[in-house]
């Protein structure tokens, strides 16, 4: 249904959920990574290293709590592919659905970070190779230099908790007007301890746009942020039917993909 009460065709409501999602996406790349380029790429932070983190991850943030209070109304606003296996894992969208947003996300992404290289590229300060695009990494990619098996952990424990909080927050018990608020806060804790560790992802298909444009070591990474963020949306999913069995759904505007 519009806004004014008519039907719309189900052929035409998935496209405007496509649409939303590559476009939810697509500007969560452009703004946040943008901002985690500037920080830790131009070294716009000053110097500090923690102002750096704590402005990155207020840009996740309040960009997806932005994103979710406008957009959630028309596709629940994922924009990210460990939300949507964890919606579809609690039995809140249909394969078929899920899979059309997997692919507006992984699409919106790398559109996003190609229109922020783009962007940046014009620049004389900016090289690819050592100013990056925001990538995750682990090894001498991580500020703390973290091995393989800690950044995989780390990513699922992170992504686990993003997800398991989306899927409380937008049961029906909950209060639909203050979920964005709860989720872009999430992201924005998750942010500010994932950074040190690998740069932070909990998101695949942030992940892989820049690393497909910055290459090398990011590109060759890029296959843990992809895989651990997803078995943490799976696990959240899991964590969430456990404690709550009952098919509750959610309210149409977050999470939620009705039609």
């Amino acid at each position: 249904m519009d806004s004014l009460g008519r039907r719309i065709p189900r052929g035409w409501n998935m496209v405007r959920k496509f649409a939303a999602e590559l476009l939810g996406t697509a500007l969560l790349v452009f703004f946040a990574v943008g901002v985690a380029t500037l920080t830790f790429g131009f070294k716009a932070d000053g110097g500090s290293f923690i102002a750096g983190v704590v402005a990155t991850a207020l840009a996740f943030g309040l960009t997806l709590l932005a994103l979710a209070y406008v957009l959630g109304p028309i596709s629940g606003c994922h924009v990210n592919p460990a939300v949507t296996l964890g919606v579809l894992l609690a039995g809140r969208i249909s394969l078929r659905d899920a899979t059309s947003y997997w692919v507006a996300q992984f699409v919106g992404g790398l559109l996003g970070a190609l229109a922020l290289w783009g962007v940046f590229s014009t620049s004389p300060l900016y090289h690819r190779s050592t100013t990056g695009l925001g990538t995750d990494g682990w090894g001498s990619a991580s500020y703390i230099h973290i091995g393989a098996g800690g950044a995989f952990i780390a990513e699922v424990v992170l992504t686990a908790l993003f997800v398991f909080v989306i899927l409380g927050v937008t049961s029906k018990t909950a209060d639909p007007s203050t979920a964005g608020l709860v989720i872009g806060l999430t992201l924005t804790a998750v942010h500010l301890i994932g950074i040190p560790i690998t740069g932070t992802s909990v998101n695949p298909a942030r992940a892989l746009g820049p690393a497909l444009i910055v290459g090398s070591t990011s590109l060759h990474q890029v296959w843990l942020f992809i895989l651990a963020p997803l078995v943490g949306g799976a696990l959240a999913a899991l964590a969430h039917r456990a404690l709550f069995p009952s098919k509750e759904g959610s309210p149409i505007g977050f999470a939620s993909a009705s039609s």
